[in-house]
């Protein structure tokens, strides 16, 4: 038997309607981007690979689809980010010494499913903020973040906030002292994503540094977890008193701009790729197992294009977000008629069509309304006009 119609494990298609309403919420959640002022860029499906992994860590490489570009025998990369492309334009392809927003939206490529139920085609949306320092910017994209969660019709999420500063100060002072080797960098990353505070100790042992770190994953709550943060804390690296200082002030303007948030504090948050390096943010919603959107500051990640300028943002999956009761589209149906009445039945249609109105139009005898159709276009002591029929059977 031929299996040629099988799409490969992880590779899902939208199918009507449920295509129609993905595509309608791509449109509300671009329109909140673009009432924000951010500008809309559509970057290439493909790049070079350096290009796309610029600044990112194993876990982006890994889901890269890599091929041989044979034009120029160079890698190419299938896109698994958008980020580090908004980077390259901010960088190279739009220069600008001003403050630059961008937003995009567009498929992307894993190149292994990510869980037992995850697509492995995600249709991300996002918005970056170039050239901008300080929490300020990142108090922006997280209020964007929330409104376009809010047009995608999705009520009381949480917001989760973090600092990548506090863990990277923790780590550079631990490899200073020689309490972490180097090499056991990414199995700490591992623990500390996995809140996994045994592993933690048995990994680095004991002493003020090592004591911080494994404190670090329970440091979670509401924002009255910050006294206990200090307490933890004190004496750290000055680096790291700084990001904890800049993560509780980010967390009170988002508050004041955003009084009915449900916001929790994570100091171990380490969500991203990588290429994070301040706060980072995420959204969580008890009826998804995983973060509705994401993102954080990337200060600098834009030197290897020659211009490392502060920047941060975030990206969701619409897909994620899409209704799973799409209804059908409705609209009008016109039955198959003979040549001598399709000038005006034709003239007829086009002045629905022109006023926003859905009409399919019979191509033979035999076709029948699909489901959804709302009504008939009929030709009466010769005049056309709707008549409303109700709900019709898919024959189809």
């Amino acid at each position: 038997m031929s299996t040629h119609w099988r799409l490969p494990k992880g590779v899902d298609e939208v199918l009507p309607p449920q295509a129609w309403e993905l595509e309608r919420l791509r449109r509300r959640v671009l329109d909140v981007f673009v009432s924000w002022g951010y500008d809309y860029l559509e970057p290439p499906v493909i790049e070079y690979l350096d290009a796309l992994l610029v600044g990112s860590g194993e876990d982006l490489d890994l889901q890269t689809l890599k091929v041989v570009d044979q034009s120029s025998g160079r890698q190419l990369g299938v896109r698994a980010d958008m980020t580090s492309q908004a980077v390259r334009v901010d960088a190279h392809s739009r220069p600008s010494d001003n403050i630059q927003r961008f937003c995009y939206s567009g498929p992307v490529v894993f190149a292994k499913p990510q869980g037992n139920q995850t697509s492995r085609v995600p249709l991300k949306a996002g918005a970056e903020i170039f050239g901008a320092s300080g929490i300020a910017a990142d108090a922006e994209v997280i209020g964007l973040m929330l409104e376009a969660l809010d047009a995608a019709g999705m009520q009381a999420p949480v917001l989760l906030l973090g600092h990548m500063g506090i863990y990277r100060g923790l780590v550079a002072r631990l490899i200073e002292e020689g309490g972490l080797d180097p090499a056991d960098q990414g199995q700490l990353f591992s623990c500390i994503q996995r809140k996994g505070a045994s592993d933690i100790a048995a990994l680095l042992g004991q002493g003020t540094i090592a004591d911080m770190v494994i404190g670090l994953p329970d440091l979670m709550g509401d924002p009255s977890i910050f006294p206990v943060a200090r307490g933890l804390l004190q004496g750290a690296p000055s680096a790291v008193e700084k990001s904890l200082a800049e993560l509780e002030g980010l967390a009170a303007l988002v508050a004041q701009n955003h009084p009915q948030v449900d916001m929790r504090i994570d100091v171990s948050e380490l969500s991203g790729y990588g290429y994070h390096n301040g706060p980072v943010f995420a959204v969580y919603h008890p009826e998804h197992g995983s973060a509705l959107a994401q993102g954080g500051r990337y200060d600098g990640v834009g030197e290897v294009f020659g211009r490392g300028r502060p920047a941060t943002g975030f990206d969701l999956n619409l897909k994620q977000l899409m209704s799973k009761d799409a209804s059908p589209i409705g609209g009008y149906f016109a039955p198959y008629v003979q040549e001598d009445r399709r000038l005006g039945l034709n003239s007829f249609v086009r002045g629905l069509r022109a006023k926003g109105d859905r009409v399919v139009v019979a191509v033979n005898d035999g076709e029948e309304p699909q489901a959804g159709c709302q009504g008939l276009v009929v030709e009466d002591q010769g005049q056309w006009q709707i008549q409303t029929t109700g709900e019709f059977t898919d024959k189809g």
